[in-house]
Protein backbone atom coordinates (compact mmCIF):
# COMPACT_ATOMS: atom_id res chain seq x y z
CA UNK A 1 0.00 0.00 0.00
CA UNK A 2 1.18 3.49 -0.89
CA UNK A 3 0.30 6.16 1.04
CA UNK A 4 1.07 10.00 0.92
CA UNK A 5 1.34 12.59 3.76
CA UNK A 6 0.88 16.23 2.52
CA UNK A 7 1.74 19.16 4.84
CA UNK A 8 2.65 22.96 4.68
CA UNK A 9 5.71 21.90 6.04
CA UNK A 10 8.63 20.42 8.48
CA UNK A 11 8.86 23.79 10.73
CA UNK A 12 8.12 23.65 14.45
CA UNK A 13 4.25 22.72 15.18
CA UNK A 14 2.64 19.52 16.32
CA UNK A 15 1.35 18.05 12.96
CA UNK A 16 4.95 18.47 11.86
CA UNK A 17 6.22 16.53 14.76
CA UNK A 18 3.44 13.91 14.36
CA UNK A 19 4.44 13.37 11.08
CA UNK A 20 8.04 13.32 11.92
CA UNK A 21 7.09 10.10 14.68
CA UNK A 22 4.88 8.45 12.42
CA UNK A 23 5.82 8.20 8.84
CA UNK A 24 9.27 5.56 10.30
CA UNK A 25 6.31 3.77 12.50
CA UNK A 26 4.12 2.96 9.10
CA UNK A 27 7.46 2.06 7.07
CA UNK A 28 8.49 -0.51 9.84
CA UNK A 29 4.65 -1.89 9.39
CA UNK A 30 5.55 -3.02 5.52
CA UNK A 31 3.63 0.50 4.52
CA UNK A 32 4.93 2.36 1.80
CA UNK A 33 4.88 6.13 3.08
CA UNK A 34 6.22 9.06 1.28
CA UNK A 35 5.63 13.40 2.30
CA UNK A 36 4.95 16.13 0.16
CA UNK A 37 5.89 19.53 1.34
CA UNK A 38 4.10 22.73 0.36
CA UNK A 39 7.44 24.57 1.12
CA UNK A 40 10.61 22.29 1.36
CA UNK A 41 12.15 24.94 3.31
CA UNK A 42 15.27 22.45 5.52
CA UNK A 43 14.48 22.29 9.03
CA UNK A 44 15.75 19.94 11.88
CA UNK A 45 12.73 17.70 11.49
CA UNK A 46 13.12 17.47 7.46
CA UNK A 47 16.78 16.08 8.27
CA UNK A 48 15.13 13.88 10.96
CA UNK A 49 12.48 12.70 8.43
CA UNK A 50 15.13 12.23 5.82
CA UNK A 51 16.87 9.55 7.96
CA UNK A 52 14.29 6.72 7.54
CA UNK A 53 14.42 6.71 3.94
CA UNK A 54 11.19 7.98 3.28
CA UNK A 55 10.78 10.30 -0.31
CA UNK A 56 10.05 13.73 0.26
CA UNK A 57 8.83 15.93 -2.04
CA UNK A 58 9.21 20.11 -2.19
CA UNK A 59 6.56 21.83 -3.74
CA UNK A 60 8.44 25.01 -3.63
CA UNK A 61 10.78 26.73 -0.88
CA UNK A 62 8.36 29.94 -0.13
CA UNK A 63 5.12 30.07 2.30
CA UNK A 64 2.96 30.87 -0.57
CA UNK A 65 0.69 28.24 0.60
CA UNK A 66 -2.46 28.98 -1.88
CA UNK A 67 -0.56 29.38 -5.32
CA UNK A 68 -2.66 27.39 -8.11
CA UNK A 69 0.36 25.87 -9.74
CA UNK A 70 0.55 23.42 -6.68
CA UNK A 71 -2.73 21.82 -7.41
CA UNK A 72 -1.17 20.66 -11.04
CA UNK A 73 2.31 19.64 -8.88
CA UNK A 74 0.01 18.10 -6.44
CA UNK A 75 -1.77 16.20 -8.48
CA UNK A 76 0.96 14.71 -10.47
CA UNK A 77 2.06 13.37 -7.44
CA UNK A 78 -1.02 12.03 -6.06
CA UNK A 79 -1.72 9.45 -9.22
CA UNK A 80 1.30 6.89 -8.12
CA UNK A 81 -0.65 6.51 -4.45
CA UNK A 82 -3.56 4.33 -3.37
CA UNK A 83 -4.22 6.73 0.20
CA UNK A 84 -3.47 10.33 0.14
CA UNK A 85 -3.47 12.15 3.71
CA UNK A 86 -3.47 15.69 4.23
CA UNK A 87 -2.73 18.10 7.32
CA UNK A 88 -3.68 21.58 7.46
CA UNK A 89 -6.13 24.05 5.22
CA UNK A 90 -4.20 24.59 2.03
CA UNK A 91 -3.32 20.69 1.49
CA UNK A 92 -6.63 19.75 2.30
CA UNK A 93 -8.40 22.50 -0.11
CA UNK A 94 -5.77 21.42 -2.79
CA UNK A 95 -5.92 17.92 -2.46
CA UNK A 96 -9.47 17.76 -2.25
CA UNK A 97 -9.26 19.76 -5.79
CA UNK A 98 -6.60 17.75 -7.22
CA UNK A 99 -8.68 14.36 -6.37
CA UNK A 100 -11.57 15.40 -9.25
CA UNK A 101 -8.82 14.35 -12.26
CA UNK A 102 -7.09 10.99 -10.48
CA UNK A 103 -9.83 9.65 -7.81
CA UNK A 104 -7.61 8.34 -5.20
CA UNK A 105 -8.80 7.59 -1.55
CA UNK A 106 -7.88 10.83 0.80
CA UNK A 107 -7.95 11.39 4.47
CA UNK A 108 -7.44 14.26 6.26
CA UNK A 109 -6.52 14.92 9.66
CA UNK A 110 -8.35 18.08 11.69
CA UNK A 111 -5.26 19.14 14.49
CA UNK A 112 -7.09 21.96 15.90
CA UNK A 113 -10.36 23.41 17.60
CA UNK A 114 -9.73 26.77 15.85
CA UNK A 115 -9.58 28.14 12.96
CA UNK A 116 -9.57 31.90 11.35
CA UNK A 117 -11.66 30.69 8.47
CA UNK A 118 -14.41 29.75 10.62
CA UNK A 119 -15.12 33.30 11.81
CA UNK A 120 -16.50 33.67 8.18
CA UNK A 121 -19.91 32.36 7.25
CA UNK A 122 -19.07 33.25 3.70
CA UNK A 123 -16.30 30.49 3.76
CA UNK A 124 -18.69 27.40 5.09
CA UNK A 125 -20.04 26.38 1.95
CA UNK A 126 -16.72 25.90 0.65
CA UNK A 127 -15.74 23.99 3.74
CA UNK A 128 -18.41 22.10 3.35
CA UNK A 129 -17.91 20.81 -0.26
CA UNK A 130 -14.11 20.09 1.01
CA UNK A 131 -14.30 17.99 3.84
CA UNK A 132 -17.19 15.84 1.90
CA UNK A 133 -14.34 15.26 -0.91
CA UNK A 134 -12.74 12.86 1.96
CA UNK A 135 -13.18 9.43 2.70
CA UNK A 136 -12.36 10.25 5.81
CA UNK A 137 -11.77 13.45 8.38
CA UNK A 138 -9.73 12.54 11.49
CA UNK A 139 -10.02 15.04 14.88
CA UNK A 140 -7.30 14.60 16.98
CA UNK A 141 -9.48 14.72 19.67
CA UNK A 142 -13.41 14.37 21.04
CA UNK A 143 -13.69 18.55 21.12
CA UNK A 144 -11.99 18.91 17.89
CA UNK A 145 -14.62 16.33 16.38
CA UNK A 146 -17.59 17.79 18.07
CA UNK A 147 -16.30 21.68 17.09
CA UNK A 148 -16.07 20.66 13.66
CA UNK A 149 -19.22 18.97 13.41
CA UNK A 150 -21.00 22.10 14.87
CA UNK A 151 -19.27 24.27 12.66
CA UNK A 152 -20.28 21.94 9.42
CA UNK A 153 -23.70 21.77 10.47
CA UNK A 154 -23.38 17.87 10.91
CA UNK A 155 -25.95 16.43 13.01
CA UNK A 156 -24.66 14.65 16.01
CA UNK A 157 -26.57 11.27 15.28
CA UNK A 158 -26.06 11.14 11.72
CA UNK A 159 -23.54 8.63 10.20
CA UNK A 160 -20.62 10.96 8.70
CA UNK A 161 -17.04 10.72 7.57
CA UNK A 162 -15.63 12.38 10.74
CA UNK A 163 -14.49 10.31 13.67
CA UNK A 164 -11.43 10.72 16.26
CA UNK A 165 -7.54 9.20 16.56
CA UNK A 166 -6.21 10.52 19.65
CA UNK A 167 -2.63 12.04 18.67
CA UNK A 168 0.15 10.29 20.71
CA UNK A 169 3.32 10.04 21.27
CA UNK A 170 6.73 7.65 22.16
CA UNK A 171 6.00 7.92 26.11
CA UNK A 172 8.78 5.83 27.07
CA UNK A 173 11.28 7.87 25.26
CA UNK A 174 10.30 10.90 26.83
CA UNK A 175 9.62 9.03 30.51
CA UNK A 176 13.50 7.44 30.25
CA UNK A 177 15.23 10.48 29.11
CA UNK A 178 18.13 11.30 30.85
CA UNK A 179 17.93 15.44 32.29
CA UNK A 180 19.83 18.23 30.19
CA UNK A 181 22.50 18.91 32.32
CA UNK A 182 21.50 22.64 33.69
CA UNK A 183 24.75 24.35 33.47
CA UNK A 184 24.32 23.77 29.63
CA UNK A 185 22.02 26.74 29.22
CA UNK A 186 23.54 28.69 31.84
CA UNK A 187 20.52 27.69 34.72
CA UNK A 188 21.31 27.40 38.58
CA UNK A 189 20.98 23.92 39.78
CA UNK A 190 19.20 25.46 43.13
CA UNK A 191 16.42 26.84 41.07
CA UNK A 192 12.54 25.63 40.44
CA UNK A 193 12.75 25.54 37.05
CA UNK A 194 9.30 26.48 34.61
CA UNK A 195 9.63 24.85 31.53
CA UNK A 196 6.99 25.57 28.68
CA UNK A 197 7.50 23.76 25.17
CA UNK A 198 5.27 25.81 21.89
CA UNK A 199 6.01 27.83 19.26
CA UNK A 200 5.74 31.36 19.30
CA UNK A 201 2.31 31.39 17.80
CA UNK A 202 -0.96 32.82 18.33
CA UNK A 203 -2.64 30.00 19.64
CA UNK A 204 0.45 30.30 22.36
CA UNK A 205 0.30 32.35 25.71
CA UNK A 206 3.47 32.18 26.95
CA UNK A 207 2.77 35.97 28.36
CA UNK A 208 0.71 34.81 31.01
CA UNK A 209 3.80 32.44 32.43
CA UNK A 210 6.01 35.31 32.43
CA UNK A 211 3.76 37.27 34.58
CA UNK A 212 3.27 34.23 36.83
CA UNK A 213 6.49 34.29 37.26
CA UNK A 214 7.30 37.86 37.72
CA UNK A 215 4.42 37.39 40.44
CA UNK A 216 6.04 35.22 42.46
CA UNK A 217 8.96 37.79 43.45
CA UNK A 218 11.74 35.69 44.36
CA UNK A 219 14.50 34.46 42.25
CA UNK A 220 14.67 30.98 43.26
CA UNK A 221 12.24 30.43 40.17
CA UNK A 222 13.16 30.27 36.86
CA UNK A 223 11.40 29.87 33.36
CA UNK A 224 12.68 28.11 30.10
CA UNK A 225 11.05 29.00 26.96
CA UNK A 226 11.27 26.05 24.51
CA UNK A 227 10.96 27.09 20.83
CA UNK A 228 10.63 30.26 18.21
CA UNK A 229 8.04 31.79 16.12
CA UNK A 230 6.33 35.39 14.48
CA UNK A 231 5.81 36.01 18.32
CA UNK A 232 9.21 36.33 19.54
CA UNK A 233 9.44 40.16 19.93
CA UNK A 234 6.08 40.50 21.83
CA UNK A 235 7.20 37.74 24.34
CA UNK A 236 10.56 39.31 24.80
CA UNK A 237 9.01 42.91 25.52
CA UNK A 238 6.52 41.24 28.27
CA UNK A 239 10.08 39.77 29.70
CA UNK A 240 11.33 43.17 29.63
CA UNK A 241 8.07 45.03 31.12
CA UNK A 242 8.20 42.37 33.92
CA UNK A 243 11.72 43.08 34.76
CA UNK A 244 13.07 39.43 35.07
CA UNK A 245 15.28 38.93 32.24
CA UNK A 246 17.71 37.39 34.53
CA UNK A 247 14.49 34.52 35.38
CA UNK A 248 13.76 33.62 31.69
CA UNK A 249 15.82 31.65 29.33
CA UNK A 250 14.66 31.55 25.59
CA UNK A 251 16.42 28.10 24.39
CA UNK A 252 15.07 27.93 21.05
CA UNK A 253 13.98 25.44 18.50
CA UNK A 254 15.78 22.21 20.18
CA UNK A 255 15.73 18.60 19.09
CA UNK A 256 16.78 17.37 23.07
CA UNK A 257 13.13 18.41 24.36
CA UNK A 258 12.83 15.10 26.32
CA UNK A 259 16.02 15.86 28.05
CA UNK A 260 14.86 19.71 28.63
CA UNK A 261 11.37 18.48 30.20
CA UNK A 262 13.52 15.82 32.16
CA UNK A 263 15.58 18.54 33.60
CA UNK A 264 12.86 21.03 34.69
CA UNK A 265 10.74 20.87 37.73
CA UNK A 266 7.13 21.50 36.41
CA UNK A 267 5.95 21.50 33.06
CA UNK A 268 3.11 24.53 31.68
CA UNK A 269 1.06 24.67 28.04
CA UNK A 270 -0.59 28.38 28.27
CA UNK A 271 -2.73 28.98 25.34
CA UNK A 272 -5.64 30.30 24.10
CA UNK A 273 -7.12 27.35 22.65
CA UNK A 274 -5.61 23.69 21.24
CA UNK A 275 -7.06 20.65 19.17
CA UNK A 276 -5.02 17.70 21.13
CA UNK A 277 -1.36 19.37 22.03
CA UNK A 278 1.37 16.67 21.49
CA UNK A 279 3.44 19.31 23.97
CA UNK A 280 0.39 18.16 26.68
CA UNK A 281 1.06 14.52 26.41
CA UNK A 282 4.69 14.96 26.46
CA UNK A 283 4.81 17.42 29.35
CA UNK A 284 2.86 14.61 31.24
CA UNK A 285 5.14 11.55 30.23
CA UNK A 286 8.23 12.80 31.81
CA UNK A 287 6.97 11.85 35.39
CA UNK A 288 6.83 16.28 36.60
CA UNK A 289 3.60 17.67 37.58
CA UNK A 290 1.67 19.36 34.45
CA UNK A 291 -0.32 22.49 34.86
CA UNK A 292 -2.17 23.72 31.72
CA UNK A 293 -4.51 26.74 30.93
CA UNK A 294 -8.41 25.07 31.06
CA UNK A 295 -9.24 25.68 27.46
CA UNK A 296 -10.32 23.28 24.55
CA UNK A 297 -7.45 20.63 23.73
CA UNK A 298 -5.64 20.93 27.20
CA UNK A 299 -8.86 20.42 29.54
CA UNK A 300 -9.52 16.92 28.31
CA UNK A 301 -6.36 15.68 28.85
CA UNK A 302 -5.66 17.21 31.84
CA UNK A 303 -8.38 17.65 34.02
CA UNK A 304 -7.97 14.96 37.06
CA UNK A 305 -4.41 14.08 36.28
CA UNK A 306 -2.40 17.33 36.03
CA UNK A 307 -3.59 20.78 37.36
CA UNK A 308 -5.91 23.86 35.16
CA UNK A 309 -5.91 27.34 35.91
CA UNK A 310 -8.31 29.88 34.23
CA UNK A 311 -7.25 30.85 30.78
CA UNK A 312 -4.76 33.64 31.48
CA UNK A 313 -4.85 34.21 35.16
CA UNK A 314 -1.37 34.22 35.97
CA UNK A 315 -2.31 34.93 39.73
CA UNK A 316 -3.83 31.49 39.62
CA UNK A 317 -0.76 30.55 37.76
CA UNK A 318 1.71 31.24 40.56
CA UNK A 319 -0.03 30.16 43.21
CA UNK A 320 -0.08 26.56 41.82
CA UNK A 321 3.44 27.06 41.13
CA UNK A 322 4.48 27.77 44.32
CA UNK A 323 1.90 25.20 45.95
CA UNK A 324 3.90 22.49 43.91
CA UNK A 325 7.17 23.93 44.99
CA UNK A 326 6.73 23.65 48.47
CA UNK A 327 4.39 20.68 49.42
CA UNK A 328 6.46 17.35 48.29
CA UNK A 329 3.77 15.57 48.63
CA UNK A 330 1.28 17.63 46.49
CA UNK A 331 4.09 17.58 43.76
CA UNK A 332 4.51 13.94 43.52
CA UNK A 333 1.07 13.09 43.57
CA UNK A 334 0.36 15.52 40.70
CA UNK A 335 3.82 14.02 38.49
CA UNK A 336 2.40 10.35 39.42
CA UNK A 337 -1.17 11.33 38.46
CA UNK A 338 0.28 13.10 35.24
CA UNK A 339 2.21 9.80 33.75
CA UNK A 340 -0.68 7.60 34.39
CA UNK A 341 -2.74 9.68 32.17
CA UNK A 342 0.57 9.83 29.19
CA UNK A 343 0.33 6.34 29.24
CA UNK A 344 -3.24 6.10 27.59
CA UNK A 345 -1.83 8.55 24.50
CA UNK A 346 1.03 6.38 23.93
CA UNK A 347 2.01 6.45 20.02
CA UNK A 348 1.87 2.75 19.27
CA UNK A 349 -1.96 3.42 19.98
CA UNK A 350 -2.48 5.91 17.00
CA UNK A 351 0.03 4.57 14.65
CA UNK A 352 -2.28 1.28 14.86
CA UNK A 353 -5.51 2.87 14.35
CA UNK A 354 -4.26 4.81 11.35
CA UNK A 355 -2.79 1.94 9.92
CA UNK A 356 -6.31 0.25 10.65
CA UNK A 357 -7.77 2.42 8.25
CA UNK A 358 -5.96 2.86 5.63
CA UNK A 359 -6.67 -0.65 5.72
CA UNK A 360 -10.33 -0.31 5.68
CA UNK A 361 -10.21 2.04 3.08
Amino acid sequence: MKILQVITSLQTGGAEKLIVDIVPRFRQKGLEVDVCLFNGKDTPFKRQLHSCGCKIYDLSYDERYYSPIKIFKLWRIMRHYDIVHTHNTAPQLFAAIANLLCKRKIVTTEHSTNSRRRDYPILRSGDKWMYGRYDSVICISEIAEKVLKEYLEVSPNSSCNICTINNGIDVARFYHALPLGRKSVGSDEKRFVIVMVAGFREAKDQETVIRAIAKLKDSKYELWLVGDGERRQDIEKCIRDEHIEDQVKLLGVRMDVPSILKAADVVVMSSHWEGLSLSNIEGMSVGKPFIASNVNGLREVTDGYGILFPHENDKALADEIKHLAEDHIYYNRIAAQCYERAKQFDINIMVNAYANMYEQL
